[in-house]
């Protein structure tokens, strides 16, 4: 049991220090705002889990009760970081609507509460009921998470530097805590406890602070589709719906489509690895939705496929000149790519081989060919 103390106790100190560090982050302040207070609240009920256990009697039983509650806050939380980290905006009064269930949940032990020792818990609808809410919201988040990196791919040649991994991180272990807490509902497993439990979010706000502390600056941007304001201006200031609507038959599809080959092909602009199709409307001179357009029609493919697509075509030349000395992953990046799993991810699905193969290959082609 001290052993217990000890872990969480420490995990409530890391928290606490974690949410003092993570409200004066600049990068992604809205969100991390969020953050802080999540892992505050989680660092007060490991502390209050810590004393109620080192005290061994009843004198902390009313603050166990309240904090036990918290499970119904920590996935809505969760959801409305990812909000917020999306989005760039910061917590607003409707968002207390993602917070029902935890008043719901006051409600319902209400009797606990206020110290009816008699009472017994609503049953296992209840605990039923908290899975099922906590799932949804991150599941919800998760919904959110791929939209996001969706509308990322479509408007910047760098969105694998955008990976978000620790969001996915936060959310695995989130699901992992509510197996633990489904695992000890129905099987009855020796060690599988509340402890156990806890003990896992104990681990998870050390998981938070490597992650978090770690975060790149997420270029934020309002969502399209359901909960996006169709009449919000994009970067050339024409509304998204009525761009599309304006672009169907526009007479300067091709010249267009000539400049945009001459600044891509010709210039090479694909080469700068955090290139955005704004900076590209920007040199070509054309409004951002004209040239968005443009890419999807005349090129069909997203910004994001458009741009990988010569940096692959650009690596074959490079991988079959056998006068070609450097590195595969040194000519990656003078292409443009900023990762070494989104080149190769990228390579293969384009040609069906990898950058190696393709380079051995090509070579044993140019010996024979010398030999012949």
């Amino acid at each position: 049991m001290q052993a217990w103390v000890i872990i969480y106790a420490s995990a409530a100190a890391q928290a606490v220090l974690l949410a003092l560090a993570l409200w004066r982050r600049p990068a992604n302040a809205a969100a991390n705002r969020v953050l802080s207070a999540w892992t505050g609240l989680v660092g007060v009920d490991l502390a209050v889990k810590a004393v109620h256990l080192a005290a061994g009697d009843d004198r902390w039983s009313l603050a166990y009760a309240v904090v036990s509650l918290f499970p119904f806050l920590h996935a809505s939380l969760f959801y409305v970081y990812v909000r917020a980290l999306t989005t760039g905006s910061r917590l607003r009064m409707r968002d207390l609507v993602h917070f029902a269930g935890f008043a719901l949940a006051l409600v319902v032990a209400w009797p606990r509460l206020a110290g009816n020792a008699g009472w017994e818990g609503p049953g296992a609808w209840f605990t039923l009921f908290l899975f099922g809410y906590a799932l949804a919201y991150v599941a919800a988040a998760l919904v959110r998470i791929a939209r996001f990196r969706q509308e990322l791919r479509a408007r910047r040649a760098d969105a694998d530097r955008q990976s978000l991994q620790w969001l996915g991180a936060m959310a695995f272990s989130q699901a992992l805590i509510w197996c633990i807490a489904a695992l000890r509902e129905i099987a009855h497993i020796p060690f599988v406890d509340y402890h156990l439990i806890y003990g896992a979010v104990a681990l998870w706000i050390f998981v938070i602070g490597w992650f978090s502390l770690a975060q790149p600056q997420v270029p934020a941007q309002p969502m399209t589709g359901a909960g996006h304001d169709a009449a919000t201006p994009d970067e050339s200031g024409v509304p998204p719906d009525r761009s599309r609507d304006e672009a169907e038959d526009d007479p300067r599809f091709p010249e267009v489509e000539v400049r945009l080959t001459r600044l891509m092909s010709g210039e090479q602009l694909y080469r700068e690895p955090a290139l955005t199709i704004g900076q590209l409307a920007r040199r070509s001179g054309y409004p951002e939705y004209l040239v968005s357009v443009v890419i999807n029609r005349r090129f069909g493919a997203t910004f994001w496929d458009y741009v990988n697509r010569l940096r692959i075509d650009a690596m074959r030349d490079h991988l079959a000149d056998p006068g070609e000395t450097r590195t595969i992953l040194d000519l990656a990046y003078a292409c443009g790519f900023t990762s070494k799993s989104t080149f190769n991810a990228a390579f293969k699905r384009q040609l069906g081989e990898t950058p190696s193969d393709y380079r051995r290959r090509h070579a044993r082609d140019a010996t024979k060919a010398s030999a012949g």
